[in-house]
C-alpha cells in the first residue's frame, strides 16, 4: 500500500519515508517549546516530525504544530489504541507511528484517512502486513532487533516492504541503514539534545537537524 500524505505544499502524493532522510522522534515536555522546535527543524530540512505521546503536553504539541508550523508534516508516534488514533487525528497529525500492531489498531489506523507506519519487528509480522496491503512500516526497535543485517536479509525475499527504523539509531550507523534499499528514511532523536531543548538553544538544534538531512545525500 502507498500510503501518500494529504494535499499540502510540497507534498503531493509523497510517501512518509520519502520526505526526509530522517525523522526526528520527539518527546515534548512542555508545549510552548513545540512551535519553535518544530521551526527549527524544518529550517535544518527535516520536516516531517513524530511527536510521541509519551508526556501530557504531546497533543497541545501536535495542535500547535499543525496550527502555526505549516511547513511542518506533524505525525503523532507511540500510538496503542484507536482512541489515541482519533485524538491525534483531531488534533491535527499528518501521519500516524506504532511501535507494534493489532487487527484493531490497523483498521483504526487505516480508518483515519491519514496514513500510517506500524511498528514490526519479525518477518511474520511484515508477512501479516502484506498480506493487509500495507507495505510501508516502521522496524523498531531497529538495533535491538537485528539492525541493518537484519533488514538486508529481508530485502530478497519481502523486496516491496520498505521501512522506517527506529531505535538506537544515531549519526554513526544511520549511513549504512539508509544505504539499504528496502530503508526509506530513519528515525532517530539526537538531533534533540536534552541540554538544548532545555536552554532554548533552537539554533543548535537547526545545525543538528541539517547534518542529520544531508546524511541522505549519496554524496554526502
Amino acid at each position: 500500500m502507498t500510503s501518500p500524505l494529504p494535499s499540502a505544499p510540497h507534498a503531493r502524493n509523497v510517501s512518509v519515508l520519502d520526505l526526509a532522510p530522517v525523522v526526528p522522534v520527539v518527546v515534548v515536555e512542555d508545549a510552548a517549546d513545540a512551535v519553535p522546535l518544530a521551526r527549527a527543524l524544518v529550517a535544518g530540512g527535516l520536516p516531517a516530525i513524530e511527536v510521541t505521546l509519551r508526556t501530557p503536553a504531546a497533543l497541545d504539541a501536535i495542535r500547535a504544530i499543525a496550527g502555526e508550523v505549516p511547513e511542518a508534516m506533524v505525525g503523532a508516534g507511540t500510538l496503542l489504541t484507536p482512541a489515541q488514533v482519533t485524538e491525534v487525528v483531531a488534533a491535527g497529525a499528518r501521519f500516524l507511528v506504532s511501535p507494534g500492531w493489532t487487527d484493531v489498531l490497523l483498521t483504526a489506523m487505516r480508518a483515519s484517512g491519514v496514513p500510517f507506519l506500524p511498528g514490526v519487528s519479525t518477518v511474520s509480522e511484515v508477512v501479516a502486513l502484506l498480506e493487509r496491503g500495507v507495505r510501508e512500516m516502521k522496524f523498531f526497535p531497529a538495533e535491538a532487533a537485528g539492525g541493518t543485517a537484519y533488514l538486508r536479509s529481508l530485502s530478497g525475499p519481502l523486496p516491496q516492504a520498505r521501512f522506517c527504523p527506529t531505535g538506537g539509531i544515531g549519526p554513526a550507523n544511520a549511513p549504512d541503514y539508509l544505504a539499504l534499499p528496502n530503508v526509506g528514511c530513519v528515525g532517530g532523536t539526537w538531533m534533540l539534545p536534552d541540554d538544548a531543548i532545555a536552554a532554548g538553544d533552537w539554533a543548535r538544534v537547526e545545525r543538528l537537524a541539517r547534518a542529520a538531512a544531508a546524511l541522505g545525500r549519496r554524496d554526502a
